[in-house]
């Protein structure tokens, strides 16, 4: 995708946005653009063309690199990378907390805790990894058969 076609896909984007706040404005509504994100998600090549754009007027909000929705991070390559880590990392702390109280519980209470918490983190939304890289879902997935191993 050439340059000139980006901007213009972003004038009619802009447009479609300004009719929007105008709308909310008449409806007597307000569109926050504190809590306004965007982000432009392409191929390599696509993103190396719009590499010029830094903001887009949609509620005056600046390009972000990674956008969080509904607890799940989106990259502009949907690669996914970061959620990944995130999703590994509040694992490791639930087994780490629930290291602290194992000695209070018998050993199927604390399998069956320990399978509910962290089998909830990697099951949550892990629809939308359909399609990652496989170098993205690695840890998440050998966490996983870890676990539902010890099941």
């Amino acid at each position: 995708m050439r340059a000139s076609t980006i901007r213009a896909c972003l004038s009619t984007l802009e447009a479609c946005t300004r009719d929007v706040k105008r709308w909310f404005a008449e409806n007597d509504l307000l569109l926050n653009a504190d809590k306004s994100e965007v982000m432009m998600i392409g191929t390599s090549a696509q993103l190396r063309a719009a590499s010029t754009v830094n903001t887009v007027a949609v509620a005056d909000a600046n390009l972000s690199s990674k956008l969080k929705s509904l607890g799940v991070i989106f990259d502009s390559r949907l690669a996914f990378d970061a959620h990944v880590a995130v999703v590994c990392k509040t694992c490791n702390y639930h087994i780490w907390a629930l290291r602290h109280i194992r000695r209070l519980l018998p050993l199927d209470v604390a399998r069956t805790l320990a399978c509910s918490i962290v089998g909830a983190r990697l099951d949550y939304c892990n629809s939308v990894l359909y399609g990652a890289p496989t170098s993205s879902i690695q840890s998440s997935s050998e966490s996983k058969i870890r676990w539902l191993a010890s099941c």
